[in-house]
């Protein structure tokens, strides 16, 4: 039981029929250079923090919040990250004087969009469970969010690899991979923000 709670998650995050979550972590990888992948896998961390903790609170039922509102918020999530990153984002991951102050700030955004993020995970795994099996739910919620971490880290290998390609063997500037990578996030997901407007 836990293996195919472990491969749902793992399917759901990388599932490119449901690519707004991939485009999340692709948007979180832009600003950083194949080096700087423990950062990277740190961010990847904190934002599972974030949905895993909304992820049990609406599978226990102990929150809910109106499905088409998370469905808007996913891919804003995702628009904001790509200004973050063509604004600020890379000054504060340098930030030195600041100190705990900046490393508090830069792991803050995928902890709080985590948190959106763990509502639609939520919706996902209620239609996902087998009747008669509620009673698992914890063990059920552990095994689905390792395996989301899992596949998370798998996206951040690829674009890490491609980061790689990219700044080393293509010659590519930083400065202009981060905004392409940024960019080629925003786009998709404004569309769908679009699409998904509540109102």
């Amino acid at each position: 039981m836990f293996g195919i709670y472990l491969e749902l998650g793992f399917k759901h995050i990388s599932d490119l029929k449901g690519y707004d979550h991939i485009l999340f972590i692709v948007a979180l990888c832009a600003i950083y250079r194949p080096a700087e992948w423990k950062k990277v896998a740190l961010l990847a961390t904190a934002f599972t923090v974030g949905h895993s903790i909304t992820l049990a609170l609406a599978a226990l039922d102990v929150v809910r919040f109106p499905a088409k509102w998370v469905e808007f918020l996913i891919p804003v999530t995702i628009c904001l990250t790509a200004v973050y990153n063509v604004t600020i984002g890379r000054q504060l991951s340098e930030a030195k004087g600041s100190g705990l102050r900046s490393k508090w700030m830069l792991y803050l955004l995928p902890l709080i969009f985590g948190l959106i993020h763990g509502m639609g995970f939520s919706n996902f795994l209620r239609s996902a469970l087998l009747p008669g099996e509620e009673h698992d739910l914890v063990y059920q919620l552990l095994a689905f969010n390792i395996g989301v971490e899992l596949g998370q880290l798998c996206i951040v290998g690829v674009i890490m690899a491609l980061t790689g390609i990219a700044l080393s063997l293509m010659r590519t500037k930083q400065p202009d991979w981060k905004l392409f990578i940024s960019g080629m996030a925003f786009g998709p997901a404004l569309i769908m923000a679009l699409e998904r407007w509540p109102g």
